[in-house]
């Protein structure tokens, strides 16, 4: 069977943390759509008080022990990748179990008071955390968000997830001018700290299907960027629910073509394999 980006659902979520459907429900709705390299991807565990109930517990073993369950399962039919979304506001290290994983900053810690506020909640925890953080100043926000994007990408992610989250309310510059030179720097700088050959760029479909953007993460300046210094891209659903398991990859698809790429990657257990868009 030739490789296609579609074989690949690897960015899902379920119910052990903000999911909407069982780990065996995601798994069976990625066969059932065709897919032949599914990857579970769950919230590693955080302090933050409004991450309660949205991530992992902080022990594990069951979340590895039902995707064990899952893999044999589904042997011979698809595989089942066991993955991580490793946020920048985890204290524990990535498991050593886990065959890839996803390094992204949904949160940004307040020294001086303690306090974590996140950039994709909703316009409130936004708009709070910039006069926190930026006095009111959603261009130092954005380069508050993109400094930590930049140390997680420092640390050599499988894949550096939606490196551009910090745009999901931010329809129509509504916040901040995603055009200007100061925001397109501290986003440049983020994607030139990952590492071309250890890292894949996610083109992520999430926002699109739960009506928060119409294209894919990230923009195009980035990818284009991205092809330049040779990096590789998957594409991604980051699917909180089982009918959204290969969402958008078509259109996803476009947006790679359209920034240069004529390949993407398919994650498999024996790694990173590229295939034709």
């Amino acid at each position: 069977m030739s490789l296609t980006p579609a074989l690949c659902s690897v960015h899902t979520h379920s119910t052990l943390c903000d999911g909407k459907n069982t780990l065996a429900e995601m798994a069976a709705a990625a066969y059932a759509a065709g897919v032949k390299h599914f990857g579970a991807s769950g919230h590693s565990h955080t302090p933050i008080p409004h991450d309660s109930g949205c991530v992992l517990p902080a022990d594990l073993t069951a979340y590895r022990r039902e995707l064990l369950r899952l893999r044999q399962e589904y042997a011979g039919r698809m595989e089942v990748l066991l993955g991580i979304e490793q946020d920048s506001c985890t204290p524990d290290p990535v498991p050593d179990w886990a065959d890839y994983w996803i390094g992204s900053v949904h949160n940004l810690y307040d020294r001086r008071t303690g306090q974590y506020h996140s950039v994709d909640w909703d316009e409130r925890k936004l708009t709070t955390g910039c006069e926190e953080l930026a006095g009111g100043d959603f261009q130092a926000l954005a380069e508050r968000y993109y400094a930590d994007v930049a140390a997680m990408a420092a640390r050599r992610p499988t894949i550096l997830g939606h490196i551009d989250l910090v745009t999901k309310l931010n329809a129509g510059n509504r916040f901040f001018d995603e055009d200007a030179p100061r925001y397109r720097r501290a986003a440049l700088a983020a994607l030139h700290a990952a590492d071309p050959a250890a890292t894949l760029l996610e083109i992520n479909t999430g926002a699109m299907s739960r009506g928060f953007r119409d294209t894919s993460y990230p923009a195009q300046f980035l990818l284009r960027e991205w092809r330049r210094l040779g990096g590789r891209v998957i594409l991604t659903s980051d699917s909180h629910s089982a009918e959204t398991v290969v969402y958008g990859y078509a259109r996803a698809a476009q947006w790679a073509q359209a920034a240069g790429f004529t390949r993407s990657a398919v994650l498999t257990a024996a790694g990173a394999v590229e295939c034709p868009l």
